[in-house]
């Protein structure tokens, strides 16, 4: 057995021997007599909250092209998502350890084959007082209306915005609350989607937020120099400008909008960029039965994604979510169109310019 599959299979060990002593832990008192049990009660308190899920897909591409956006890569095929744990504790201090397995945490994490391939978040928080909270360590991104995680999503696929937009940042940040609704965050990071910084120099990240019933609206910006595919020279200079936001027409009914633009200066002086529009609309018809569409216009006119200059991509996706307890299906229409007849390769390396199919995921939670 090599090293690592030993590391990886101690890992797993301690993981699960960690919620068989926090269970066991919550439910020691059971055996207590009352006065006993109700005294324990207001003198114990549990060490951290124990959450996650589990989720996989099957896809069924019309042309066995599958969707060139984050976490769904093969076709035709029973496929394993992501197994997710997540330890945290919130208080004056904290943390959270968000750990996952699986290929979905492999894509999104980037160290495929290494120990960190494992820790999707990992960060201790400390509040000095009520409205400001400082943050440091592994966390998601700022930016974007879609998350990493399948059981925040509406959609099981993702948007080519998401896809495109950073997943994770490390460094620290702090948040400050103006009040119970608007507040800001100001951070300083390694290079974007690294857990070890890899040029020298940081990237600045901020934003702006404003949260009541109804409406949620985050404008958020990151820029410093980056190490991504397509930026070959650590002197390029990244930024990247992104507004988020969803409103609640009614109790049943909501919309979402995710704006998104990132820009690339050479030494040069020469700027090339991407930028995208997704809307989102989700209405609830009962407890258990929800039905939600995204369309997104993704605008790569110097080709830094596909490869095609002036090109841009049109998606449309409609999905349900069918929830059975923590249980929630998640059947899933799809169809891409770009503009450039070779947006799209089928796993023959077909050259195509649209590429569509049906989807089903499960996702359960705890």
């Amino acid at each position: 057995m090599s090293k690592f599959n030993l590391f990886r299979g101690i890992a797993i060990c301690l993981l699960f021997a960690v919620i068989f002593v926090n269970n066991a832990m919550s439910q020691g008192t059971a055996t207590a007599a009352p006065e006993e049990a109700k005294e324990e009660e207001k003198t114990s308190e549990a060490p951290f909250e124990i959450s996650g899920f589990v989720d996989g897909y099957y896809l069924g591409s019309f042309n066995n092209a599958p969707f060139p956006t984050s976490f769904t890569p093969e076709n035709k095929s029973f496929s394993l998502g992501m197994a997710n744990i997540v330890l945290s504790k919130t208080g004056k201090v904290g943390f959270v350890a968000d750990l996952a397995v699986g290929p979905r945490a492999e894509l999104a994490n980037f160290y495929q084959g290494t120990a960190l391939s494992y820790i999707k978040q990992l960060y201790v928080t400390y509040n000095p007082t009520e409205k400001l909270k400082f943050i440091m360590g592994n966390y998601s991104t700022h930016h974007c209306y879609e998350v990493i995680d399948s059981k925040s999503n509406f959609h099981y696929t993702t948007s080519y915005v998401f896809t495109n937009g950073p997943f994770y940042h490390t460094g620290i940040k702090a948040v400050y609350d103006f009040s119970d609704k608007f507040g800001i965050m100001v951070g300083v990071f390694n290079d974007t989607d690294t857990k070890i910084d890899l040029v020298s120099g940081k990237h600045i990240g901020s934003q702006l937020f404003y949260v009541d019933d109804k409406l949620s609206a985050y404008l958020n910006y990151t820029g410093g120099k980056s190490t991504d595919a397509f930026e070959k020279n650590p002197s390029e200079f990244t930024t990247q400008i992104d507004l988020s936001t969803s409103y609640s027409l009614t109790d049943n009914f909501a919309l979402g909008l995710n704006i998104s633009k990132k820009s690339i200066k050479s030494s040069a002086n020469e700027t090339k960029s991407w930028s995208g529009v997704v809307l989102y609309g989700k209405y609830i018809l009962s407890d258990y039965l929800s039905l939600g569409v995204r369309g997104e216009r993704f605008i790569d006119s110097d080709g830094l994604i596909t490869g095609f200059e002036k090109n841009y991509i049109n998606a449309l996706t409609v999905s349900a979510n069918i929830k059975i307890g923590n249980l929630t299906l998640i059947p899933e229409f799809r169809a891409d169109t770009g503009n450039n007849t070779n947006t799209f390769t089928s796993l023959e390396n077909s050259l195509l310019k649209s590429t569509s199919g049906l989807l089903m995921a499960v996702v359960y939670t705890f």
